[in-house]
């Protein structure tokens, strides 16, 4: 689903060049729950942006579903996550002007689906959200809202799943019941999950799991049991 081959970013700081990842060759296969853990500042989300075609890599390649995202321009590479991916963010990225419908319809209508609002209507309610449809972000508590950002990610039925953090911004029973339901969409949607995080108990859950430090991978581990 996903090849990494000597993947390095290196960004301009004010100090000169700022090496964020160097190096890293990694697969992932279709269905695998893959966990990104390290220290802050290690590289985990820049990562997985360049896996979602959200950062541009400065070298090696990234191959998603056989196509090379480094030679896909920015048009293309909305379109190809649009149409393949799903992208769960710690800080929810809702539109605060649209209902929680709206945000959950929004992929859908930007591709043409004359159904976007039926089936966003579906995925409210297979996150448990079929009477809060109508409200505003701002109305919405924060385990509601990524409730919300979940649903938008899985409403286009997407191959593969990538989330940075999606409890980070959520108390310890709110932050279970949305790994729950992270888990179990997947599940159901058999989609490919990468996934950014600092919660041991969350790592866990994923079949593998990579460890990342000073840009470098450091180790590769299956999760426990």
């Amino acid at each position: 689903m996903i090849a990494l081959a000597d993947v390095d970013l290196t960004l301009s700081g004010n100090v000169g060049p700022v090496p964020v990842l160097r190096n890293i060759s990694l697969e992932v296969t279709r269905g695998e729950a893959l966990g990104l853990v390290g220290p802050s500042g290690s590289g985990k989300s820049s990562l997985l942006m360049i896996m979602g075609g959200l950062e541009a890599a400065t070298g090696g390649s990234v191959t998603v579903l056989g196509r090379d995202l480094t030679r896909m321009g920015e048009d293309d590479l909305a379109r190809f996550r649009r149409d393949h991916m799903g992208v769960v963010f710690q800080s929810f990225h809702l539109i605060p002007t649209m209902t929680a419908l709206e945000n959950v319809a929004t992929p859908l209508e930007l591709a043409g689906d004359r159904e976007a609002l039926s089936k966003a209507e579906a995925e409210l309610a297979a996150v448990g959200l079929a009477d809060r449809a109508g409200h505003y972000p701002a109305q919405l508590s924060g385990g509601e809202q990524q409730r919300v950002a979940l649903a938008r990610a899985c409403v286009t039925r997407p191959e593969i799943l990538l989330a940075d953090e999606p409890t980070g911004n959520l108390d310890g029973v709110t932050g279970k019941a949305i790994i729950e339901l992270l888990f179990d969409l997947r599940a159901r949607r058999g989609a490919t999950l990468v996934m950014v995080t600092h919660a041991p108990e969350l790592a866990s859950r994923c079949d593998r799991v990579i460890r990342l430090r000073d840009g470098r991978l450091e180790t590769f581990a299956e999760a426990a049991e």
